[in-house]
């Protein structure tokens, strides 16, 4: 091997050493420090490009839990609405009965046909509540709440018209007094009322699976996302203790 003054060759390869050991000595620092094993994107542009698809889809699928939250709310603020005009109508069953009495005088009936009166406007008013704005009573259904971040399955919250003739109540609230109903149309009210909360109990069921997949969904996601992205504590701290030794080793060397 020839000798020469002018170039150090074992220098030089000493030093592009040193500086190759700082870079990842470097990145390391940066991986632990942030967390995360993609810093900049050059480290993984493949990954790094996977894991924004991951994370927006994430980001859809949280969305997609606030609404499904949204929609039970919904259900369950028409569910009390129906319970209470059950209630309501029970009521005016037992009003009806009560002034078949012979024994209650005219006085008696006017009574009774007061607080009927004050009944259907109850039954009317509830007809019209609403939830944020969105009616939660009508002949047209209330809408169709989407259960997947790409909106491909829906869920339809049916319309359930509290003052139609066909679900009983219609009837009930245009009778003029109890004497122009019937038991028969009343306690026709109350099973359709009960079919309307059974089906309200049926999309809240519904809703309750679709919830618990959306979470299971969006947990896988974001387990697959970690994997491109999250690092290693354990095994870059193992690189970092080496890039350390390296360092120190290229520096002694160098010197």
């Amino acid at each position: 091997m020839s000798v020469v003054i002018n170039t150090n060759y074992t220098a030089s390869v000493a030093s592009n050493n040193l500086a190759a050991s700082q870079s990842m000595l470097q990145r390391s620092i940066n991986r632990l420090s942030s967390g995360s094993k993609i810093v900049n994107p050059s480290d993984d542009s493949g990954g790094m490009a996977v894991s924004m698809a991951l994370s927006a889809t994430t980001r859809r699928q949280g969305a997609v839990a606030n609404n499904i939250g949204n929609a039970v709310s919904l259900l369950q603020t028409q569910d009390g609405a129906l319970k209470i005009s059950g209630k309501v109508l029970e009521r005016i069953s037992e009003l009806k009965v009560l002034s078949l009495d012979i024994t209650k005088s005219a006085s008696d009936l006017a009574n009774y046909d007061a607080e009927f009166t004050a009944l259907k406007t109850q039954l009317t008013d509830t007809a019209t509540a609403t939830f944020n704005g969105t009616d939660l009573f009508g002949s047209t259904d209330v809408g169709a709440v989407g259960v997947t971040e790409d909106g491909s399955a829906t869920i339809t919250i049916d319309g359930r018209d509290l003052t139609s003739t066909s679900s009983g109540v219609g009837v009930v609230t245009a009778g003029a007094n109890l004497a122009a109903i019937t038991v028969a149309e009343v306690t026709s009210a109350i099973e359709n009322v009960a079919t309307m909360r059974a089906s309200n109990g049926a999309e809240q069921s519904r809703f309750g699976f679709a919830a618990e997949l959306n979470t299971v969904n969006k947990a896988n996601l974001e387990a697959a996302n970690s994997r491109i992205v999250d690092v290693d504590v354990a095994e870059e701290s193992t690189q970092l203790a080496r890039w350390n030794i390296l360092v120190q080793a290229g520096t002694s060397m160098l010197a």
